[in-house]
């Protein structure tokens, strides 16, 4: 019966953090839209965004100070990981794709600065990873999926576009058409899956071992993984880009 109980607990509470919740309503023009918390974080995360490069940038000088050698490290990684895959083109996307790992960056690993809940221990905020919601990673899976398109009619040409949609030969039309579903879906759900299982697991050990293993495991599933699933969206960005303008 206890196991029951306890099972049903860890149930409810695995299922309540899973949940979206509508932090507040707006009313413009006499409609109502409703803001949920991933989407009220994931203007926190865009002001965080903004405010660190306006302080970053804010005095840049000849010698670099310390803080400045970890931005142009961080750019030149973008830049260098850009130009590997892009070639001549990479000058063209290297703030949309490092805008991008920024962003899921900071938004993966947000939930880390969340006290480690336990033995009845609630933290008095809880940051959820935005990427949980399936409706963040489709939003940016349609935006990578429009810019690859967009680029190909750009650099291809709309004749060339065409021409590509039928190589090697005609019968690979309706296929070289799935992709472009195939891929945002893949990104989509990659990024979600990953995101929410570990979101899942972190509740599920903070509700069966409330001590010592939670942090432990907080650096691999809120840091380690965090970071992973952000380089990979980012970098299957590039591919795909690469592969649509090459």
């Amino acid at each position: 019966m206890n196991q029951a109980v306890a099972s049903l607990s860890i149930g409810e509470r695995v299922s309540k953090a899973m949940l979206t919740r509508t932090v507040f309503t707006l009313h413009p023009f006499g409609l109502s839209v409703p803001i949920s918390d991933t989407i009220l974080t994931s203007w926190i995360v865009i002001a965080v965004i903004f405010l660190l490069g306006l302080v970053a940038t804010r005095r840049l000088k000849e010698v670099p100070s310390k803080p400045q050698v970890l931005l142009e490290a961080f750019i030149g990684f973008i830049n260098k990981t850009a130009e590997d895959n892009l070639g001549h083109h990479w000058r063209e996307f290297a703030a949309f794709l490092g805008s991008i790992f920024t962003f899921l960056l900071i938004a993966n690993l947000a939930p880390i600065v969340t006290p480690v809940g336990g033995f009845g221990f609630e933290p008095p905020f809880v940051i959820k990873p935005l990427t949980r919601d399936i409706n963040i990673t489709a939003a940016f899976a349609v935006i990578v999926i429009v810019v690859t398109i967009a680029s190909s009619l750009r650099v291809k040409n709309p004749g060339g576009f065409l021409k590509s949609l039928v190589s090697p030969v005609p019968l690979m039309l309706p296929f070289n058409l799935l992709e472009y579903i195939i891929k945002p879906f893949s990104l989509a759900m990659r990024l979600f899956g990953n995101m929410l299982a570990a979101f899942i697991l972190m509740q599920l050990i903070e509700a069966i071992v409330p001590v010592i293993i939670p942090p432990i495991f907080s650096l691999y599933f809120d840091l380690f993984d965090g970071l992973i699933q952000a380089v990979v969206f980012s970098f299957l960005s590039t591919i795909y880009i690469a592969e649509a303008i090459e």
